[in-house]
């Protein structure tokens, strides 16, 4: 198992590798193939123990907890919250605390959709130990002074 260089993530402090396996359509391509273990399990060989996906990405969410399910304590699991209804968002992160183990490592709310609703279930979340950090991605320039705010 290769060890690689990591940085600190935001003011959290938690320190994670500098390089992450992204999900989107890669998961499905190798699952097309049936190899998408052993894309995870060669990722994690090499040292990769980020990986982000989210449930936009079709069945990458679910095929990613599938391979991970032995070597989940090693990974850092980074999703997302993108639904414009509080119910919906509920359940997403929910079935996404389910398939990886209990919690997920990071939270984010994409595009900022709903955060106002999004953001204090994710809190009380991390209260329960379901998510760990909380975070955004995709968010415009403008709502940078917002997000810093509120983060």
């Amino acid at each position: 198992m290769q060890q690689m260089e990591q940085r600190s993530l935001g003011r959290a402090g938690v320190g994670v590798p500098v390089v992450g396996l992204g999900t989107w359509q890669r998961l499905e391509a190798a699952a097309r193939a049936g190899r998408h273990h052993e894309l995870v399990n060669r990722a994690v060989d090499d040292g990769v123990r980020v990986f982000d996906s989210s449930p936009m990405y079709g069945r990458a969410e679910r095929l990613l907890a599938d391979a991970l399910f032995d070597c989940r304590a090693e990974a850092f699991v980074a999703t997302k919250v993108w639904a414009h209804s509080r119910s919906e968002g509920r359940a997403q992160l929910q079935q996404a605390a389910d398939w990886f183990g209990g919690h997920v490592d990071l939270m984010q709310i994409h595009n900022l959709a709903g955060w106002q609703d999004h953001l204090p279930m994710l809190e009380a979340a991390r209260e329960d130990g379901r998510v760990r950090l909380i975070g955004a991605t995709h968010y415009s320039a403008s709502a940078f002074r917002e997000l810093a705010r509120v983060m």
